[in-house]
């Protein structure tokens, strides 16, 4: 996705110092135009270049949330001026889970219905809407070894964990359409088909680890093949279940992590052969003595203290684990003081330092050496944001498009650097020039423009580099709003007396995509969003030429 949105960098005519590793001209084919009157007649321009307003379009209509009518995805072939949507009844992901078997009523043998409690996970995206996620879960009791969760249509990857930590989780992949639904079964193991890896978590030699510790076994992407268990305090024991087949790998991953973020214990994953007979001893690794690490921040300007910043520290220390610290913030003064654990010579620890909101400043990975010994760090001084300028104009190309509201969403996060917060907003709109200003933390962004006057929202992707002292201003090209035209219709679904009375779906969020390929990947650009009224209808303004 990062290179997609480099492209689409290039395309835009990046230019200022921020930005000057985007030098190469691309390929003609990764150029997408700048306004309406680039395209042929009767094509718009998307973030994807020239195409049919009225085309590649889905809808998602998500209802009642709180009665279990989750989001319903709809294509449509052709945008009328009028497009009322149907929607289906609440949707189901159904499913059984079972556990041996036991004599059936003809002699033979037949499943036998689990019924004690399991937690219920269910995490996708959107079947016909590119990136759009999905994430739903509950704990529950079969019904004869049945069960039902209330899901957003989609694909998913369904994780069913009972409550009985004797029993590995189990994951199974389901599709799931409106109109009928979806299915998955779960065969949880017996007895005689589990293995049990028992072991000891130490923190070196015969020490034991003082926190609460977690293991958890996993597959090389990360996946649980057990249960996330608790470590014996006095002991360091543990046992991990794991299924047949997973005991048969060749090895698995071990993750030992603390149960409190606010213990001074590092995290480690060991690599183990599960099929070894010897009990398992993990070592943690001595990361030493926990210190005080004291310092100030500073804002851009090497003379403000920045107060209300939140500072942790992270990275490798002795042993071999990964020590994440719990955040402090800075006083009045830019202070702040903490507890950490020292770091190792060969690679220092990282000061991460989140300005508050209103601060020039941006979000600062800072190197620090961090000895066996309390320790002042010496003052940081955070670089400004990047400040991206760009200018608007109105669907005629012939003045400024002024009033044009600015939302930037973060979509990636660079290499090296964490994923910006969700949801900034400009505090501004365009002037009366159509120029704005936005002050961004490095990452990769979709840039929303929301104008009024019946005209509809324009997007367009852009990465920001980290920049630096003295290379802080990059400047976008200008682009053209597109006309808009008016879309309404009615939202109705099967009458019930408790959901639906007369089938109105009243309050009912609308939200209308175009599904586009970025650089050979399909994603999705949101048109409009809106919510219909007490009586159903909805109204919004969607692009046109």
């Amino acid at each position: 996705m990062r290179r997609a949105l480099r492209a689409l960098a290039l395309a835009l005519g990046l230019t200022g110092a921020g930005c000057a590793f985007l030098k190469d001209e691309p390929p003609p084919e990764q150029l997408v135009c700048r306004s309406d009157a680039e395209c042929a007649a009767g094509q718009v321009c998307f973030v994807d270049g020239c195409g049919d307003p009225g085309g590649d379009i889905v809808v998602e209509v998500q209802a009642l949330p709180k009665a279990g009518l989750f989001a319903q995805d709809f294509p449509v072939d052709r945008l009328r001026p009028e497009q009322n949507l149907e929607l289906f009844s609440p949707v189901r992901l159904r499913g059984t889970v079972t556990r041996g078997t036991t004599i059936a009523p003809d002699g033979g043998t037949e499943p036998l219905p689990y019924r004690a409690p399991i937690h219920l996970l269910a995490t996708g995206e959107s079947r016909l809407i590119p990136g759009v996620a999905r994430r739903y879960e509950a704990t529950l009791d079969p019904l004869d070894g049945a069960w039902a969760l209330p899901v957003g249509s989609g694909d998913y990857t369904v994780t069913l964990t009972p409550k009985d930590t004797a029993l590995p989780p189990l994951s199974r992949t389901a599709s799931v359409a409106p109109a009928t639904g979806g299915t998955v079964a779960f065969d949880l193991p017996t007895a005689s088909h589990v293995v049990k890896l028992n072991g000891t978590l130490v923190l070196q030699g015969t020490m034991r680890v003082d926190a609460d510790m977690e293991v958890q076994a996993l597959d090389e992407s990360l996946r649980p093949l057990s249960q996330r268990v608790h470590v014996t305090r006095g002991t360091g024991a543990f046992q991990l279940v794991l299924a047949d087949e997973d005991a048969k790998r060749a090895t698995v991953l071990l993750r030992a992590t603390p149960v409190n973020a606010e213990d001074l214990v590092p995290w480690k994953t060991f690599v183990v052969e599960p099929s070894a007979t010897r009990p398992l001893v993990l070592e943690l690794g001595d990361p030493g003595a926990a210190v005080k690490v004291e310092g100030r921040v500073l804002e851009t300007d090497g003379q403000t203290p920045m107060a209300g910043a939140r500072v942790s520290l992270q990275g490798r220390v002795a042993g071999g684990g990964t020590f994440k610290g719990a955040p402090v913030m800075t006083d009045a003064q830019g202070r702040y003081q903490l507890q950490s654990l020292p770091g190792v010579t060969e690679a220092p620890l990282t000061l991460v330092i989140s300005p508050p909101p209103g601060s020039p400043s941006r979000l600062t990975l800072q190197p620090v050496a961090v000895a066996a010994v309390d320790t002042a760090l010496p003052d940081v001084t955070c670089p400004a944001r990047m400040t991206v300028l760009g200018n608007v104009k109105n669907p005629e190309g012939t003045g400024p498009a002024s009033g044009v509201r600015v939302v930037a969403e973060p979509v990636g996060a660079l290499t090296g650097w964490p994923q910006p917060p969700l949801g900034f907003e400009s505090p501004f709109t365009t002037d009366s020039e159509g120029n704005f200003s936005l002050a961004l933390d490095p990452g990769e962004y979709r840039l929303d423009f929301l104008p009024g006057e019946n005209l509809p929202r324009v997007s367009r992707f852009v990465t920001v580099p980290p920049g630096g002292f003295g290379s802080d201003v990059m400047t976008l090209a200008a682009f053209t709003l597109s006309r808009g035209r008016s879309l309404s219709g009615r939202i109705t679904l099967p009458p019930d007396p408790v959901l639906a009375p007369g089938g109105i779906g009243a309050n009912a969020s609308v939200r209308f995509f175009r599904v586009v390929t970025v650089a050979g990947r399909p994603a999705s650009l949101l048109l409009a969003q809106t919510v219909s009224d007490s009586t159903g209808r909805y109204s919004t303004v969607l692009p046109t030429r």
